[in-house]
């Protein structure tokens, strides 16, 4: 919406099913690609050819957002984006002017270092993304195992007391069945 005023479009590429699910809702026209069943948390292998279907689908942006989920801690993952912008090669702010580049060779470099940029920041992305889904796997299995804990303990509680007032109930039965043949 904010780049809607500003007069800019954006498009999506999405990865993953979720992310497609609820992004297909609000934003169905502008999702270019979407990769799913990508295995988690993928390889550089996997990293490097969805970066090269985002540059093919990418052409000229002037920027592309990755937004992913980072991980804090053990209970903690937040909702993160970056932003990646492509090298300039020419005129004002021209990208890594202290190197020196065969004058005919620059703008091919730039394209392989931008691309190599992105991968290497979609695969942090991805195995940020992977700790802070393996965290909530691993606490999520901690609380289903300590309610498992509770409800056995529960369970064997009343159970022991069922037994008990069972055996107390025979007892008194046994009792007062000597004490009629008593008298």
């Amino acid at each position: 919406k904010k780049l809607g005023h500003a007069g800019k479009t954006a498009d999506l590429v999405v990865i993953g099913d979720k992310g497609r699910a609820q992004l297909r809702r609000f934003f169905g026209e502008q999702i270019k690609r979407s990769a799913t069943e990508v295995v988690a948390p993928g390889s550089f292998a996997l990293t490097s050819a969805l970066a090269s279907e985002i540059t093919a689908v990418s052409g000229d942006y002037d920027a592309i957002v990755i937004i992913y989920n980072s991980y804090v801690n053990a209970a903690v993952y937040n909702q993160m984006y970056k932003v990646v912008t492509p090298f300039v090669t020419e005129g004002e702010g021209e990208s890594l002017l202290a190197y020196e580049f065969e004058p005919d060779t620059k703008s091919e470099v730039m394209v392989d270092l931008s691309e190599y940029l992105l991968t290497s920041q979609l695969f942090h992305s991805f195995m940020d993304g992977a700790a802070a889904e393996q965290s909530a796997r691993m606490t999520a299995m901690e609380n289903a195992s300590k309610n498992a804990s509770e409800m056995i303990d529960s369970l064997t509680l009343q159970y022991n007391r069922a037994r008990q007032a069972r055996i107390t109930t025979e007892l008194i039965e046994i009792i007062s069945g000597a004490s009629a043949l008593e008298d």
